[in-house]
């Protein structure tokens, strides 16, 4: 398989809509039309439905995991596996089967981050874990994340180009969460496991 096929079928994994698969599924409204409207894990946890927000969480990681996996699985270089990570990344944000529109992409990049090195997935995770924790909101730490995940691969994997991709995921992710930096700016922000109407 060459680059493009490659990256073809990374995005289309990717846009595997997890949260309307799994809110099917458990027969709970679509996260679209709750809460932030984003169909993701954290917003179908706002459902009260705990079991379908894991299996969001999970499909959602998972679909990013797999990207790298299969990558590398094909022999496929360092850079090539991390671009089908990316790939995978805005298949979750930008995907074809939801019109180009999508989640933000926090499970996912951190199945991605996974996939690429163990090490800095966990810093991630540690990085979002004790924010969410202390502060209760899930955008803070997934901004906290994806700010300190380029310094990690930094320090993990050195200067590569894997690294730049790391930051343009992080890049991404960001300001995927514009309209939660205002709201966290306002005070308006709404805390994991509150429900809105």
């Amino acid at each position: 398989m060459t680059l493009l096929p490659l990256l073809l079928a990374a995005y289309l994994l990717g846009s595997i809509p997890f949260a309307i698969v799994s809110s099917r599924l458990f027969g709970i409204a679509d996260p679209r039309k709750y809460g932030s409207g984003n169909p993701g894990a954290t917003n179908v946890l706002r459902s009260g439905n705990k079991s379908a927000a894991l299996l969001t969480l999970l499909g959602d990681c998972a679909k990013g995991w797999l990207a790298v996996w299969g990558a590398a699985r094909l022999g496929f270089d360092a850079t090539d596996t991390a671009l089908a990570g990316l790939a995978a990344f805005l298949g979750h944000v930008f995907s074809v089967f939801l019109r180009f529109n999508g989640g933000k992409g926090v499970a996912t990049a951190l199945g991605v981050l996974l996939g690429i090195n163990g090490w800095v997935a966990l810093s991630a995770l540690a990085t979002w874990l004790v924010i969410a924790f202390t502060t209760r909101y899930s955008s803070a730490a997934a901004l906290c994340a994806a700010l300190a995940t380029p310094v990690a691969g930094y320090v993990l994997l050195g200067a590569t180009p894997v690294v730049g991709i790391l930051g343009l995921i992080a890049a991404i992710l960001i300001w995927r969460h514009s309209a939660n930096i205002r709201k966290l700016l306002n005070g308006t922000e709404g805390r994991i496991g509150g429900r809105k109407a």
